[in-house]
């Protein structure tokens, strides 16, 4: 079967599709079982609850932003195996969106106000790490995947220790997170400049910290 093409315009109407859904929804539907369904939840007091609710509402926003920046990465990656790897770790990261929301609902709160923001600046910065090549933008996917691992090991010793929920969650996240890094390694990328990884840890801080309260 010959490949569909897509002008430009095209490429523009399907990625403000994508965008819209992100943040507004409906999502598109997870591939995969959420990885708390079967876990009962445990007794925990507001405070804990918030707790919870509020370090879900980091991870969600996290997940707003790496779905804009896969995007925006396939949008201008070179080669054609490398916006397969982009688009299938999408797909994976779409899967922890669904979950992440779905937890954050159910620990009566609600996703970062600023979700728009964190889309439009991570799908600029996916658009501009495509546009330096392939090589170093799987870089950028290794990096900010390890950093993203980092990020979750450290929210794993915050939560309430009986919300398992939650931390089935965030496990499986976690192990995902990891194999998307090892994916971009073996597909050629290369390892960033230590400037550039200071850079994304301080955006990523403020980030997650504004993320928390907003």
């Amino acid at each position: 079967m010959e490949e569909i093409k897509f002008s430009q315009i095209d490429q523009f109407i399907i990625n403000f599709d994508d965008a819209l859904k992100t943040i507004f929804g409906p999502l598109k539907p997870a591939d995969r079982p959420n990885p708390a369904l079967n876990i009962e939840e445990g007794v925990l007091s507001e405070a804990e609850k918030n707790l919870s609710g509020k370090l879900m509402r980091v991870n969600h926003a996290g997940e707003i932003a790496a779905q804009a920046l896969y995007r925006g990465q396939a949008l201008t990656a070179r080669l054609e195996e490398v916006r397969s790897v982009m688009d299938h770790s999408a797909q994976e990261e779409n899967d922890h969106l669904v979950w992440c929301r779905y937890r954050v609902q159910e620990l009566g709160t609600h996703t970062s106000y600023l979700d728009i923001f964190w889309y439009g600046g991570s799908f600029m910065i996916g658009v501009l790490a495509g546009i330096a090549g392939d090589k170093w933008s799987l870089g950028f996917v290794t990096e900010t995947e390890y950093q993203v691992v980092k990020h979750l090991e450290e929210h794993l010793e915050k939560f309430p220790a009986h919300d398992m929920r939650t931390r089935a969650i965030v496990e499986q996240m976690k192990q995902d997170e990891f194999e998307h890094a090892i994916t971009a390694i073996e597909s050629g990328g290369i390892e960033l400049p230590v400037l550039i990884k200071t850079i994304m840890k301080i955006t990523s801080k403020i980030m997650t910290r504004t993320a928390y309260w907003i």
